[in-house]
């Protein structure tokens, strides 16, 4: 066993080495130099700059001094500023990153505390999944409308840490609709129009409140002009995007801890990148949310003892559109613009994927199916824990990509080392999982029905 670790540490040494070499000579391959784009500077000053970053030096000792650097945690110096980059990064937190700590930990442990109580609750009203279909993977009835509790750990985190502007006022009323409408459905099963059309409501609310993407980042690279100004329709692409990503969520929670963690692990991309661009009350927010959702995952891992039902996940998908509005779209630029994007990739792709796959099938885009990744993990021959650890770290990835995007010098360089390094692991880690495995998939996806095996065979 001993063996096997210290194999496997080594390994990632020499992965993470091999990926600083290729980055850091790669960067320097580019045309140009760091100074390039300053007022010209006499010879003596820019002896002294390149001094300071050690750019007098060979490449080989450069490359050295920068190991040496990083293993000490040096991040340097940034060339904008001349201040150390990592004095920036932790002195751009300041006060918001604290506030934030104390809203996750309140909400984590009312979300705790409160599951257990909403899963006796639950049990009593008749909040019951039971596996009816082949699009379940569980095998027994198990409560729902775990969500609640998610609710009363974010909302009151809020309340007592956040700055309850008019635009938090609307996403906490559009939440409070959400909530409402996945309790009933937990309990009743509404229909799928009901629940759009309260959705749209719930979005109109927060669009009413102030919570607009007026401007975009303009996709004419030839244009002059860098925005896109959305003018008439801002509401009804603000409305579009809040409605998709809730039903993305609401599409993907369907083994044990998944939503949930791809939630968390959004909402962690999305808190960095606010503390990154001074939105320190979104930060907060989206600290509660953390808090709520990582109080609840323990009840939430496989094997299940409660599902978060659309009570939670149409919450989840809800404050992530809606926040994302508020902390992210409110600037044009090209980062600003694809944080969200990526942070919510994967719950968007598979939402994407489903509603073309329905549509060419001649159904309806909100007919369930089995042929969500997870399914099709599943199928794979994979069990719940494999394919939840797979598609946590694929979003993890394209979370710590957006968070590159949005800073800038050694940090940048740090962060593109480590996604590359984790690309490589879970790539190797995929791999291994699926080798033996042989894909049969038990039922039609489109159908949910068993096939035969004159089906299956071909």
């Amino acid at each position: 066993m001993l063996r096997y670790a210290l194999k496997r540490v080594l390994l990632a040494a020499l992965t993470v080495l091999l990926v600083a070499a290729i980055t850091f000579f790669a960067m320097h391959c580019v045309p140009g130099g760091p100074f390039d784009t300053e007022k010209a500077t006499d010879p003596a000053t820019k002896a002294a700059l390149l001094s300071r970053f050690h750019l007098d030096k060979s490449l080989p000792e450069q490359f050295l001094l920068y190991l040496g650097g990083a293993l000490r945690g040096d991040m340097g110096i940034s060339l904008k500023t001349g201040r150390e980059v990592s004095e920036m990064v932790f002195g751009a937190f300041g006060v918001s990153a604290r506030l934030g700590g104390l809203a996750l930990l309140v909400a984590l442990v009312v979300s705790f505390l409160m599951t257990p109580i909403v899963k006796t609750f639950a049990q009593k009203v008749g909040a019951i999944d039971v596996p009816k279909d082949a699009r379940r993977v569980h095998d027994h009835p198990i409560p729902r409308m775990g969500g609640l509790a998610i609710f009363l750990g974010f909302i009151l985190s809020v309340v007592l840490f956040a700055d309850i502007t008019r635009q938090v006022r609307g996403i906490l009323l559009g939440a409070v609709l959400i909530v409402a409408c996945g309790a009933i459905d937990d309990i009743i099963s509404l229909r799928a129009w009901v629940k759009l059309i309260v959705q749209i409501v719930a979005a109109v609310v927060a669009v009413a409140h102030g919570v607009v993407i007026e401007v975009l980042m303009n996709p004419n690279i030839f244009s002059e002009n860098e925005a896109l100004i959305l003018g008439v329709l801002a509401v009804p692409v603000t409305v579009l995007w809040i409605v998709g990503i809730t039903n993305s969520v609401n599409l993907i929670d369907g083994l044990d801890g998944l939503a949930v963690g791809v939630s968390t692990i959004s909402s962690v991309t999305m808190f960095v990148v606010a503390l990154l661009v001074a939105e320190g009350n979104v930060a907060v927010i989206l600290a509660a949310l953390m808090g709520a959702c990582v109080g609840f995952m323990p009840y939430n891992l496989n094997p299940a003892k409660i599902f978060m039902g659309d009570t939670g996940a149409l919450l989840l998908g809800y404050v992530l559109s809606t926040v994302s509005v508020v902390g992210m779209f409110k600037f044009y630029a090209i980062v600003t613009f694809i944080v969200p994007i990526l942070a919510l990739a994967l719950p968007l792709f598979d939402t994407t994927c489903a509603f073309f796959r329905r549509l060419i099938h001649g159904q309806s885009p909100m007919h369930p199916d089995r042929g969500h990744l997870h399914h099709r993990l599943i199928d794979m021959g994979l069990s719940q824990k494999q394919a939840v650890a797979i598609l946590y770290s694929i979003s993890a990835i394209l979370g710590l990509c957006a968070v590159v995007l949005a800073t800038s010098g050694s940090v940048r360089l740090y962060l593109v080392i480590i996604a590359a390094a984790s690309a490589v692991a879970v790539g190797i880690f995929i791999q291994r999982t699926l080798r033996g495995h042989k894909y049969h998939p038990p039922v039609d996806p489109t159908t949910c029905e068993p096939l035969e095996d004159k089906d299956v065979k071909a």
